[in-house]
């Protein structure tokens, strides 16, 4: 039996890559939310994979990309200060031949630590199977990689040769947390974010990015299987509070509906959950506002 292996791997790429999806599968349980929008992962999400040979931590980032707001900056600062903090990259890219500026830009940031990056071509269930090493031809000279493994992050094939990879590069270390936590991320913040995917889910394009979630309130009650939780959702614009209310409360029963699900999986109890809409013009570009609602710039040196 060998020494026991531990460390921290970050998952980076471009906005929509399935980083999410990938922790998920690999955790063994929803931890990050996922939608096909960008930029859905705000802060850096934390899932733990143990096993008898080791414990990987995985930090899911926000996409690196070319930011338009101080919410943008905040998250592209926790995407680079992470890749500093880790022992291996996870650098996740779609099956493609087209190399653009943001895989150039990712590329470069990588070039400057000498961490081991693994290139893990996701979604090769969208295409053909011979067509996956025209792909890892072409990217193998863009980076110094260590590996380059396809993976379907979906359906998790491959995702066994992604861990075994990951766990030969890994320096022997400690259990860092105990066997049975699959995140360290307070449930407060999962469920908050359980429902802010509702909306990238059920809303158009413009709407959920101008869109923080806070909880109230969250209390178990005394007699009976239930929790409370009162949640509310932030907009930007009175448009966007009347899209997501809906007509006649609709999408806001949508919303509360399909997240009170998660959460209850999550929480593996009844949830009574009650939604309100607020309006914060310009929220995005406010330190304060950004603060308030859960994004901490202590956590990334700003």
């Amino acid at each position: 039996m060998g020494k026991f292996k531990s460390g921290f791997v970050t998952l980076i790429g471009r906005p929509n890559v399935g980083k999410s999806t990938l922790m998920n599968t690999l955790a063994g349980q929803k931890i990050a939310i996922t939608s096909n929008k960008p930029q859905t992962t705000r802060n850096r999400i934390q899932a733990v994979y143990t096993c008898k040979e080791g414990q990987i931590v995985f930090l899911d980032t926000p996409g690196i990309h070319k930011a338009k707001n101080k919410l943008g900056e905040y998250m592209v600062s926790v995407a680079e200060r992470t890749l500093k903090e880790v022992d291996i990259i996870l650098w996740l890219v779609e099956p493609s031949t087209f190399i653009g500026a943001g895989e150039r830009y990712i590329a470069e940031c990588i070039g400057k630590s000498n961490i081991p990056v693994i290139l893990v071509i996701n979604k090769i269930d969208t295409v053909n199977k011979a067509e996956i090493l025209k792909f890892i031809d072409i990217y193998k000279d863009i980076a110094d990689f260590a590996e380059i493994i396809p993976v379907s992050a979906l359906n998790g094939e491959n995702t066994d040769d992604l861990v075994n990879t990951i766990m030969r590069y890994l320096p022997q270390g400690p259990c860092y947390y105990d066997e049975d936590t699959v995140t360290d991320q307070p449930e407060r913040q999962i469920v908050a974010e359980m429902i802010r995917e509702k909306m990238l889910r059920n809303l158009n394009d413009e709407v959920p990015h101008g869109i923080a979630v806070v909880i109230d309130r969250m209390r178990e009650r005394k007699k009976g299987n239930i929790i409370d939780i009162d949640a509310t959702i932030i907009c930007e614009r009175s448009t966007h509070k009347g899209i997501v209310i809906g007509k006649q409360g609709s999408m806001l029963k949508k919303i509360g509906t399909e997240a009170r699900r998660d959460i209850e999986s999550l929480l593996a109890c009844h949830t009574n959950l009650k939604l309100w809409v607020k309006i914060k013009k310009d929220w995005r570009n406010s330190d304060f506002l950004i603060k308030n609602f859960g994004y901490d710039k202590r956590d990334i040196g700003l």
